[in-house]
């Protein structure tokens, strides 16, 4: 792409204007360790793009992998690119200035591939914006042989058919060895000069990547999904040569991608798309020299992800699925890793990373070395915690108490919601562990709830203020004031979940548990939180959403809408109006039960985990019964190993 003619915009121009916007060290790169490679000496130019703001992207760790993974090819050059607040959108607009990389200046549209990183539903406007900001096509089947390659992953990449007809593909599950293959295919697509369509053919031949566009989808009457079939793709004979020579090498792992014998020059993709699975993370690339932002970050400390998955269980819990099997590194690697690190970046805090840092299996080995043989002087963070007093043991082991409070996640107030959600924590529990806090030195306390959850009553609701007022008391009870916050989000039911069939609460049954709270938790020493009602419906929305949505995406990008995920920026009349317009029905996607059999938008798209088994958590959700975590070696059945051929590997485990 760097063969056609563009103008890049020069530092002295951008400069001169960027006192015009907020906070512009957002946009001027020259990081630490940031990576500008001479673009002349490489075959593929790599923009990996975030649609939330600067501080927001440079906090997350898996973008510093890709970011660390993609520049360690010497034949590619990968920069960054972060949605431009309100302020910087606008100059760029009146300046006729395309959005850029913000290591060289590059326009968006000169790059070989667009990687977008999907953490979060409402931020889907702000992809469609750095997509025409950047002077790339908005739809798919607009783009030609000229534009960039559009690829998104992230947890979204999961269920993201709203997206379907702006993304060109998906790359699902975990992305280390899957972002190569994508570039290696890129770049062997560059070099034959065939047509763009060939490139998503030989792209849809990977395991874990999905082209949309390869894909039909039929509904029935009442507006559900009847079937989503993969189409047959007309290839020329080369491409019949390529397809047949791709699936004849080896066991083919995509299991149903093929060619039709009885229609020659006939491509079938695969009936549904399995997500990648790295199967260890001991010898997963990881950067030693992660890129210094120029502002603080949402989170400012060094990272070191400990390991990856979860087997808790939470049957609300999206990421505890899509992020299965649970796969531990060593506890030397992690303290390498953490010290090396710490060494080269300047950091005084790493944070030792994962769904439930005190799960791991050498946490107390690790930290303790880490703290007591520290030559950086740094501090150790776990940044989420079990409800229990072996974890507040651990936070108050590191210092905790001394800089911060003491955040948990018991999720529902009642002993009967926590079985609903196989959330393994009783409230003697809940109280134990903030006793212990209180001695260790903790006055702050920090709840996370949510309201909503299937089968809840006013009675549960409740619940959750009464916990917080008998832990305040329990600091009373020590000599203490403490501080209790409660903050409560409404449960938006995920895909690939057990609870991916239930309906979401309609917002204002929301907000009328929410008065409940708001009464009830009053008084010095305690705060209430809360998230606001229509954002949780939006949410619901587009992580529930079919393709149907897009033209909805569409005019709200048109309409303005951007960062919808800030309080400030939220404007759910405009949100109500824009699907008036499309003519889509919210309560459809948001507030309705799913059937058992229903076809669901993401079915076709394969996390590991089988769809018997999360209706079989649903059922037993019902029932109050609890699921055992598989760490201790008595499988569950959830599928993900057998059908993958992958397992759980704990530290001194090879």
């Amino acid at each position: 792409m760097l063969g056609v003619r563009y103008n890049i915009i020069e530092w002295d121009d951008l400069r001169r204007e960027l006192g015009k916007v907020q906070k512009p060290a957002r946009y001027t790169g020259g990081e630490i360790n940031a990576r500008v490679k001479d673009h002349s000496s490489v075959d593929v130019h790599f923009a990996l793009a975030f649609p939330d703001v600067y501080e927001v992207g440079m906090s997350h760790l898996g973008s510093q992998i890709l970011y660390h993974v993609l520049n360690s090819r010497q034949d590619v050059a990968c920069e960054r690119v972060y949605a431009p607040w309100i302020d910087m959108e606008k100059l760029l607009r009146e300046k006729g200035w395309p959005l850029f990389s913000i290591e060289s200046r590059l326009p968006l549209y000169v790059f070989d591939i667009v990687g977008f990183s999907l953490q979060y539903e409402l931020t889907y406007t702000n992809v469609l914006a750095m997509l025409d900001l950047g002077r790339i096509p908005l739809r798919s089947r607009d783009r030609t042989r000229e534009h960039p390659l559009v690829i998104a992953g992230g947890p979204c990449a999961m269920a993201a058919e709203p997206l379907s007809d702006f993304i060109d593909a998906f790359a699902l599950g975990d992305g280390e060895e899957l972002v190569l293959e994508i570039v290696d295919v890129y770049r062997q697509w560059k070099r034959s000069g065939r047509p763009r369509k060939d490139l998503l053919i030989m792209l849809s031949l990977l395991e874990g990547v999905y082209v949309p566009s390869f894909y039909s989808v039929d509904y029935g009457t009442d507006g559900t999904i009847e079937a989503i079939r993969p189409k047959e793709i007309p290839v020329d004979p080369g491409m019949y040569a390529h397809i047949r020579d791709t699936l004849s090498k080896g066991p083919n792992p995509r299991k149903c991608a093929s060619l039709n014998e009885d229609k020659p020059g006939i491509y079938l993709p695969p009936e549904r798309v399995r997500k990648r699975v790295v199967r260890s993370l001991e010898d997963a690339p990881f950067p030693l020299d992660p890129v210094i932002p120029l502002m603080e970050p949402i989170h400012d400390r060094a990272m070191v992800e400990i390991f990856r998955g979860c087997t808790q269980g939470c049957r609300f819990c999206q990421a505890g699925v899509l992020y299965r099997p649970v796969r531990e590194r060593e506890p030397e690697t992690v303290e390498r890793l953490a010290r090396e690190i710490l060494a080269r970046s300047g950091y005084d805090e790493v944070s030792l990373v994962s769904l439930s840092s005190a799960d791991y299996s050498r946490i107390k080995e690790v930290v303790s070395s880490l703290v007591k043989d520290n030559p950086c002087a740094a501090r150790v963070s776990l940044p989420s915690l079990r409800v229990d007093s072996f974890s507040v043991g651990l936070a108050e082991a590191l210092g905790t108490s001394t800089h911060t409070g003491l955040t948990l996640a018991p999720e529902a107030g009642s002993q009967r919601m926590r079985d609903v959600i196989n959330k393994k924590v009783t409230e003697g529990d809940i109280l134990e562990a903030s006793l212990h806090a209180f001695r260790a030195g903790f006055s702050h306390i920090k709840f996370y709830f949510m309201i909503g959850l299937p089968g809840e009553t006013d009675e549960d609701v409740a619940a959750i203020a009464d916990l917080a007022v008998r832990v305040r008391q329990a600091g009373r009870d020590l000599g203490i004031r403490p501080t209790v916050v409660v903050s409560v989000s409404g449960f938006v039911p995920k895909p690939h979940t057990p609870f991916q069939w239930e309906a979401c609460m309609v917002p204002e049954e929301i907000a009328r548990r929410q008065a409940i709270l708001a009464r009830a938790l009053r008084g010095p020493g305690l705060e209430f939180r809360y998230h606001d009602a229509e954002m949780t419906r939006l949410e619901a929305i587009f992580s529930r959403g079919d393709r149907r949505l897009g033209a909805s995406l569409e005019l709200a990008f048109k309409r303005g809408r951007r960062f919808d995920a800030w309080p400030d920026r939220f404007d759910p009349v405009a949100w109500e109006e824009i699907f008036r317009e499309t003519g889509v029905d919210a309560a459809f996607y948001a507030h309705r039960e799913r059937g058992k059999d229903e076809v669901l938008p993401w079915d076709h798209l394969d996390s590991g985990v089988r769809k018997s088994y999360l209706w079989k958590e649903r059922e037993r959700a019902l029932e109050r019964m609890l699921t055992r975590d598989c760490r201790a070696g008595l499988c569950t059945g959830c599928g993900i190993c057998p059908d993958f051929g992958v397992r759980v590997r704990l530290a001194g485990e090879r």
